[in-house]
This record gives C-alpha cells, structure tokens and sequence, in this order.
C-alpha cells in the first residue's frame, strides 16, 4: 500500500499553526528590529522585538531567539531590569512554547508580567487565530 505524502494528514493540519506564514512574519519583524537598530531607533527596533514575540510564542526556536535579540537590547542600553527579565523568560520560553503554555499576546518585555495575556494587533490576529483555537479572541477585543 502506497500513501500520497504530498497531502496533509487532515487530523493534524488543524492542530499546528501556519508554520512558514508565521516564521516568514516573525522573520521579516525582527528584520524590521535589526534595521530600526542600525539606525539607532530605539523604540522602533523594541516595536518590532514585541510584535516578533508575539508571533514566536507558538514556535519555540524563534521564542528563544526572540527573548536572546531582547536581551541583547537590555544589555545594550544598560537595563538592568530587562537583562534579568529575559534571562528569566529565557529559562521558560521554549518549554512554554512546546507545551502551548504561555500569556497569548505577551509582548515580551520585563515592563510587562511575563503571565499576562494581552491583545493581539489585528494584523497579527490573522496568522495566530489558528494557532489560538482555544482562545476567545472577543474577550480580548471589545
């Protein structure tokens, strides 16, 4: 018996996310950071490290990346209260991620708990809805 392993097994499809749409997004915001850094904006480069967390919760690899590049802003500039916040946060973000146990819509930053679930902007609502199936995404937009 041959199987066609071009198709997506339908019992799985609905249970992962987007995985390229969400790489390929998480991947063009922390462009957005690294290109707002070089030119010294530092507020554009911390928009853009939030809105890459956010995408990265679901994909642990690019979570940790993400909790390393804001580490590297706190270490940049001297906060000490990022730096520790990060090292902790580095400590769960994998787990979290591989266990579907973590704050949707955290952004990420020491400024905010790092248990708080928070709204996600509409454009990136559209990549997670499906990885967020179990979330009442009305509760979170009024």
């Amino acid at each position: 018996m041959t199987t066609n392993r071009s198709q997506p097994s339908p019992h799985h499809a609905a249970d992962r996310p987007d995985k390229p749409s969400l790489s390929e997004a998480w991947a063009r915001e922390m462009s957005f950071a690294r290109d707002a850094r070089v030119r010294g904006d530092r507020a554009r480069t911390w928009t853009h490290l939030e809105r890459a967390h956010i995408l990265s919760q679901p994909l642990a690899g690019r979570h940790v990346r993400t909790h390393l590049a804001m580490l590297a802003v706190g270490v940049r500039t001297g906060r000490w209260r990022e730096i520790v916040g990060q090292l902790v946060r580095l400590t769960v973000a994998a787990p979290g991620s591989w266990s579907r146990r973590y704050p949707v819509g955290n952004t990420g930053g020491a400024d905010v708990s790092a248990l708080a679930v928070m709204p996600i902007p509409d454009d990136l609502r559209q990549l997670l809805g499906p990885v967020h199936p179990g979330v009442d995404h009305a509760e979170l937009y009024p």
